[in-house]
Protein backbone atom coordinates (compact mmCIF):
# COMPACT_ATOMS: atom_id res chain seq x y z
CA UNK A 1 0.00 0.00 0.00
CA UNK A 2 1.18 3.84 -0.86
CA UNK A 3 2.03 5.69 1.74
CA UNK A 4 0.59 8.50 0.33
CA UNK A 5 -3.06 6.28 -0.04
CA UNK A 6 -2.74 5.79 3.48
CA UNK A 7 -2.47 9.52 4.25
CA UNK A 8 -5.52 9.99 1.72
CA UNK A 9 -7.53 7.31 4.00
CA UNK A 10 -6.41 9.11 7.08
CA UNK A 11 -7.59 12.47 6.18
CA UNK A 12 -10.81 11.60 5.03
CA UNK A 13 -11.11 9.82 8.32
CA UNK A 14 -10.26 12.41 10.14
CA UNK A 15 -12.57 15.01 8.18
CA UNK A 16 -15.43 12.43 9.00
CA UNK A 17 -14.41 12.63 12.66
CA UNK A 18 -14.10 16.62 12.52
CA UNK A 19 -17.79 16.66 10.89
CA UNK A 20 -19.02 14.40 14.01
CA UNK A 21 -17.28 16.48 16.37
CA UNK A 22 -18.07 19.41 14.85
CA UNK A 23 -21.93 18.16 14.81
CA UNK A 24 -22.31 17.21 18.69
CA UNK A 25 -20.59 20.61 19.44
CA UNK A 26 -22.92 22.54 17.29
CA UNK A 27 -26.02 21.27 18.48
CA UNK A 28 -24.62 20.63 22.36
CA UNK A 29 -23.51 24.77 22.27
CA UNK A 30 -19.76 25.81 21.56
CA UNK A 31 -19.95 28.12 24.49
CA UNK A 32 -20.88 25.40 26.92
CA UNK A 33 -18.48 23.04 25.97
CA UNK A 34 -15.96 25.68 25.88
CA UNK A 35 -16.45 26.27 29.69
CA UNK A 36 -16.40 22.95 30.52
CA UNK A 37 -13.13 22.22 28.72
CA UNK A 38 -11.63 25.78 30.68
CA UNK A 39 -12.57 24.36 34.16
CA UNK A 40 -10.95 21.04 32.94
CA UNK A 41 -8.61 19.86 34.71
CA UNK A 42 -5.67 18.30 32.04
CA UNK A 43 -3.55 16.44 34.41
CA UNK A 44 -6.81 13.71 33.76
CA UNK A 45 -6.17 13.67 30.32
CA UNK A 46 -2.71 13.42 30.38
CA UNK A 47 -3.82 10.32 32.91
CA UNK A 48 -5.86 8.63 30.52
CA UNK A 49 -3.52 9.42 27.69
CA UNK A 50 -0.99 7.12 30.24
CA UNK A 51 -3.61 4.62 30.87
CA UNK A 52 -4.74 4.15 27.20
CA UNK A 53 -0.76 3.82 26.04
CA UNK A 54 -0.67 1.18 28.99
CA UNK A 55 -3.63 -0.39 26.70
CA UNK A 56 -1.64 -0.80 24.18
CA UNK A 57 1.23 -2.48 25.72
CA UNK A 58 -0.74 -5.16 26.78
CA UNK A 59 -2.42 -6.04 23.91
CA UNK A 60 1.38 -6.06 22.48
CA UNK A 61 1.78 -8.93 24.37
CA UNK A 62 -1.24 -10.36 22.99
CA UNK A 63 0.64 -10.17 19.37
CA UNK A 64 3.89 -11.40 20.86
CA UNK A 65 1.67 -14.69 22.10
CA UNK A 66 0.05 -14.80 18.85
CA UNK A 67 3.39 -14.63 17.00
CA UNK A 68 4.89 -17.34 19.31
CA UNK A 69 1.79 -19.69 18.73
CA UNK A 70 1.71 -19.99 15.41
CA UNK A 71 5.73 -20.27 15.50
CA UNK A 72 7.03 -17.01 14.27
CA UNK A 73 10.07 -16.63 15.95
CA UNK A 74 13.06 -14.03 14.63
CA UNK A 75 11.57 -11.22 14.87
CA UNK A 76 13.33 -8.70 16.92
CA UNK A 77 11.51 -7.13 19.58
CA UNK A 78 11.08 -3.36 18.86
CA UNK A 79 10.62 -3.88 14.82
CA UNK A 80 7.67 -6.03 16.32
CA UNK A 81 6.17 -3.20 18.71
CA UNK A 82 6.52 -0.95 16.05
CA UNK A 83 5.03 -3.19 13.42
CA UNK A 84 2.02 -3.66 15.94
CA UNK A 85 1.19 -0.28 16.59
CA UNK A 86 1.83 0.63 12.90
CA UNK A 87 -1.74 -0.91 12.81
CA UNK A 88 -3.39 1.50 14.28
CA UNK A 89 -2.91 3.65 11.06
CA UNK A 90 -6.32 2.22 9.74
CA UNK A 91 -7.90 2.35 13.30
CA UNK A 92 -10.59 4.06 11.58
CA UNK A 93 -12.27 1.55 9.69
CA UNK A 94 -15.03 -0.73 9.35
CA UNK A 95 -14.64 -3.66 12.23
CA UNK A 96 -11.07 -2.14 12.25
CA UNK A 97 -10.03 -4.64 9.77
CA UNK A 98 -7.45 -2.51 8.59
CA UNK A 99 -5.40 -3.38 11.25
CA UNK A 100 -4.33 -6.33 8.91
CA UNK A 101 -1.92 -4.13 7.54
CA UNK A 102 0.45 -5.30 10.10
CA UNK A 103 0.84 -8.79 7.94
CA UNK A 104 1.64 -6.75 5.19
CA UNK A 105 4.30 -4.23 7.11
CA UNK A 106 5.42 -8.23 8.77
CA UNK A 107 5.61 -9.58 5.29
CA UNK A 108 7.84 -6.80 4.21
CA UNK A 109 9.97 -6.00 6.84
CA UNK A 110 10.70 -9.83 8.00
CA UNK A 111 8.93 -11.93 4.87
CA UNK A 112 6.69 -13.42 7.28
CA UNK A 113 3.81 -14.84 4.78
CA UNK A 114 0.77 -12.61 5.25
CA UNK A 115 -1.67 -16.05 5.09
CA UNK A 116 0.02 -17.22 8.25
CA UNK A 117 -0.98 -13.52 10.49
CA UNK A 118 -3.65 -12.26 9.32
CA UNK A 119 -5.96 -14.54 11.41
CA UNK A 120 -4.51 -12.73 14.66
CA UNK A 121 -6.81 -9.87 13.75
CA UNK A 122 -9.72 -12.27 13.79
CA UNK A 123 -8.16 -13.95 17.08
CA UNK A 124 -7.85 -10.20 17.98
CA UNK A 125 -10.92 -9.02 17.63
CA UNK A 126 -12.49 -12.52 18.89
CA UNK A 127 -11.02 -12.12 22.22
CA UNK A 128 -10.91 -8.13 22.48
CA UNK A 129 -15.16 -8.91 22.12
CA UNK A 130 -14.98 -11.51 25.03
CA UNK A 131 -13.10 -9.13 27.11
CA UNK A 132 -15.57 -6.11 26.63
CA UNK A 133 -18.78 -8.47 27.40
CA UNK A 134 -17.03 -9.57 30.84
CA UNK A 135 -16.80 -5.41 31.03
CA UNK A 136 -20.34 -5.16 29.63
CA UNK A 137 -21.39 -7.90 32.61
CA UNK A 138 -19.56 -6.26 35.50
CA UNK A 139 -20.87 -3.07 34.86
CA UNK A 140 -24.34 -4.13 34.42
CA UNK A 141 -24.27 -5.66 37.94
CA UNK A 142 -25.41 -1.77 39.37
CA UNK A 143 -28.93 -1.40 37.50
CA UNK A 144 -31.19 -3.43 35.59
CA UNK A 145 -31.23 -4.15 31.64
CA UNK A 146 -27.88 -3.84 31.52
CA UNK A 147 -27.23 -7.90 30.60
CA UNK A 148 -29.04 -7.37 27.53
CA UNK A 149 -25.62 -6.31 25.39
CA UNK A 150 -23.73 -8.93 27.24
CA UNK A 151 -26.35 -12.07 25.72
CA UNK A 152 -26.20 -10.37 22.38
CA UNK A 153 -22.15 -10.35 22.66
CA UNK A 154 -22.05 -13.70 24.39
CA UNK A 155 -23.98 -15.03 21.21
CA UNK A 156 -21.87 -13.35 18.63
CA UNK A 157 -18.99 -15.25 20.41
CA UNK A 158 -20.36 -18.34 20.53
CA UNK A 159 -21.47 -18.49 16.52
CA UNK A 160 -17.40 -17.54 15.88
CA UNK A 161 -16.30 -20.24 17.33
CA UNK A 162 -18.25 -22.70 16.02
CA UNK A 163 -18.01 -21.56 12.69
CA UNK A 164 -13.84 -21.20 13.19
CA UNK A 165 -13.98 -24.96 14.59
CA UNK A 166 -15.24 -26.51 12.46
CA UNK A 167 -13.91 -28.32 9.56
CA UNK A 168 -16.73 -28.73 7.51
CA UNK A 169 -17.89 -25.06 7.35
CA UNK A 170 -13.97 -23.35 5.74
CA UNK A 171 -13.20 -27.28 3.99
CA UNK A 172 -16.54 -26.70 2.03
CA UNK A 173 -15.71 -23.07 1.22
CA UNK A 174 -11.93 -24.37 -0.12
CA UNK A 175 -12.97 -27.31 -2.58
CA UNK A 176 -15.48 -24.41 -3.58
CA UNK A 177 -12.86 -21.87 -4.60
CA UNK A 178 -10.48 -24.31 -5.69
CA UNK A 179 -13.16 -25.83 -8.32
CA UNK A 180 -14.16 -22.62 -9.39
CA UNK A 181 -10.42 -21.90 -10.52
CA UNK A 182 -9.17 -18.55 -11.56
CA UNK A 183 -8.64 -15.85 -8.75
CA UNK A 184 -10.41 -17.98 -6.59
CA UNK A 185 -8.43 -21.07 -7.65
CA UNK A 186 -5.29 -19.14 -6.74
CA UNK A 187 -6.78 -17.30 -3.50
CA UNK A 188 -8.01 -21.40 -1.95
CA UNK A 189 -4.08 -22.40 -0.65
CA UNK A 190 -3.80 -19.09 0.97
CA UNK A 191 -7.79 -19.12 2.76
CA UNK A 192 -7.02 -22.59 3.50
CA UNK A 193 -3.51 -21.59 5.19
CA UNK A 194 -5.31 -18.47 7.35
CA UNK A 195 -7.99 -20.97 8.36
CA UNK A 196 -5.28 -23.33 9.99
CA UNK A 197 -3.67 -20.62 11.59
CA UNK A 198 -7.54 -19.18 12.81
CA UNK A 199 -7.94 -22.59 14.42
CA UNK A 200 -4.55 -22.60 16.18
CA UNK A 201 -5.33 -19.61 17.70
CA UNK A 202 -8.96 -19.65 18.90
CA UNK A 203 -8.15 -23.33 20.66
CA UNK A 204 -9.09 -22.93 24.34
CA UNK A 205 -5.49 -22.89 25.88
CA UNK A 206 -4.58 -20.23 23.15
CA UNK A 207 -7.55 -18.39 24.38
CA UNK A 208 -7.53 -17.76 28.11
CA UNK A 209 -4.26 -15.74 27.75
CA UNK A 210 -4.94 -13.49 25.59
CA UNK A 211 -8.42 -12.79 27.05
CA UNK A 212 -6.79 -12.17 30.26
CA UNK A 213 -5.06 -9.51 28.66
CA UNK A 214 -7.61 -8.15 26.56
CA UNK A 215 -10.20 -7.89 30.39
CA UNK A 216 -7.51 -5.96 31.27
CA UNK A 217 -6.01 -3.64 28.46
CA UNK A 218 -10.21 -2.87 28.12
CA UNK A 219 -10.47 -2.14 31.28
CA UNK A 220 -7.32 0.41 31.37
CA UNK A 221 -8.39 2.41 28.67
CA UNK A 222 -12.27 2.12 30.06
CA UNK A 223 -10.57 3.55 33.42
CA UNK A 224 -9.64 6.48 31.20
CA UNK A 225 -13.52 7.54 30.88
CA UNK A 226 -13.72 7.41 34.36
CA UNK A 227 -10.40 9.65 35.19
CA UNK A 228 -11.64 12.28 32.43
CA UNK A 229 -15.16 12.31 33.94
CA UNK A 230 -13.24 13.11 37.48
CA UNK A 231 -11.48 16.18 35.56
CA UNK A 232 -14.90 17.35 34.91
CA UNK A 233 -15.95 16.69 38.64
CA UNK A 234 -18.57 14.25 37.27
CA UNK A 235 -19.75 11.58 39.42
CA UNK A 236 -19.84 8.24 37.77
CA UNK A 237 -19.00 5.17 40.09
CA UNK A 238 -15.41 3.15 37.69
CA UNK A 239 -18.15 -0.06 37.47
CA UNK A 240 -20.58 2.42 35.23
CA UNK A 241 -17.89 3.96 33.47
CA UNK A 242 -16.51 0.69 32.27
CA UNK A 243 -19.95 -0.45 31.24
CA UNK A 244 -20.62 2.80 29.47
CA UNK A 245 -17.33 2.81 27.18
CA UNK A 246 -17.51 -1.31 26.88
CA UNK A 247 -21.11 -1.05 25.51
CA UNK A 248 -20.64 2.09 23.22
CA UNK A 249 -17.30 0.48 21.96
CA UNK A 250 -19.67 -2.65 21.01
CA UNK A 251 -22.61 -0.99 19.70
CA UNK A 252 -19.72 0.98 17.70
CA UNK A 253 -17.88 -2.17 16.25
CA UNK A 254 -21.46 -3.81 15.34
CA UNK A 255 -22.50 -1.11 13.48
CA UNK A 256 -19.96 -0.85 10.38
CA UNK A 257 -19.07 2.45 10.08
CA UNK A 258 -14.99 3.91 9.95
CA UNK A 259 -13.93 3.61 13.49
CA UNK A 260 -17.72 3.13 14.57
CA UNK A 261 -17.57 7.13 14.08
CA UNK A 262 -20.91 8.54 15.74
CA UNK A 263 -22.39 5.83 16.98
CA UNK A 264 -19.70 5.23 19.48
CA UNK A 265 -20.16 8.68 20.43
CA UNK A 266 -23.68 9.13 20.37
CA UNK A 267 -23.86 6.30 22.59
CA UNK A 268 -21.66 7.18 25.14
CA UNK A 269 -22.97 10.70 25.56
CA UNK A 270 -26.57 9.33 25.78
CA UNK A 271 -25.35 6.92 28.31
CA UNK A 272 -23.66 9.08 30.53
CA UNK A 273 -26.69 11.60 30.66
CA UNK A 274 -29.66 9.36 30.98
CA UNK A 275 -28.07 6.61 33.52
CA UNK A 276 -24.98 8.45 34.96
CA UNK A 277 -27.08 11.45 35.51
CA UNK A 278 -24.03 13.25 33.81
CA UNK A 279 -24.49 17.19 32.67
CA UNK A 280 -25.13 17.27 29.28
CA UNK A 281 -21.79 19.69 28.44
CA UNK A 282 -19.96 17.72 30.39
CA UNK A 283 -21.20 14.17 29.13
CA UNK A 284 -20.31 15.91 25.53
CA UNK A 285 -17.03 17.46 26.43
CA UNK A 286 -15.79 13.98 28.47
CA UNK A 287 -17.24 11.89 25.15
CA UNK A 288 -14.88 14.06 22.55
CA UNK A 289 -12.13 13.96 24.92
CA UNK A 290 -12.43 10.29 25.50
CA UNK A 291 -12.25 9.18 21.87
CA UNK A 292 -9.30 11.78 21.04
CA UNK A 293 -7.57 9.87 24.21
CA UNK A 294 -8.82 6.23 22.73
CA UNK A 295 -9.24 6.53 18.97
CA UNK A 296 -7.32 9.27 17.25
CA UNK A 297 -4.48 8.90 19.76
CA UNK A 298 -3.85 5.01 18.60
CA UNK A 299 -4.03 6.98 14.78
CA UNK A 300 -0.95 9.80 15.73
CA UNK A 301 1.04 6.43 17.42
CA UNK A 302 0.47 4.20 14.64
CA UNK A 303 2.43 7.09 11.90
CA UNK A 304 4.36 7.09 14.35
CA UNK A 305 5.50 3.93 14.46
CA UNK A 306 5.42 3.59 10.64
CA UNK A 307 8.06 6.22 9.87
CA UNK A 308 10.05 4.37 12.10
CA UNK A 309 9.94 1.52 10.46
CA UNK A 310 10.38 3.20 7.20
CA UNK A 311 13.62 4.57 8.53
CA UNK A 312 14.83 1.28 9.56
CA UNK A 313 13.24 -0.63 6.26
CA UNK A 314 13.55 1.93 4.16
CA UNK A 315 12.20 0.15 0.83
CA UNK A 316 9.06 -0.66 3.34
CA UNK A 317 6.01 0.10 1.09
CA UNK A 318 7.84 1.50 -1.53
CA UNK A 319 6.42 -1.15 -4.06
CA UNK A 320 9.87 -2.56 -4.82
Amino acid sequence: MNPRTLVRRLLVAVLLGVAVYAAFVLFRGFRGIRDALSDFRWSMFALALGMTFGNYVLRFLKWEFYLRRLGILGVPKWDSFLTFLSGFVLTVTPGKVGEVFKSLVLFETHGVPGARTAPIVVADRLTDLIGIIVLVIIGSLGFPGGLVWAYLGSFAVLVALVVISSRAIPDAIVRWMDGRGGFFGKLAPRVATAWDSLRILVTPGALVVPTVISVTSWALEGLSLYVILLGFRANVAPPMALFFYATSQLAGALIPVPGGLGVTEGSLEQQLVRLGGVPQIAATSAMILVRIATLWFAVLLGFIALALLRRRHPKLLSGE
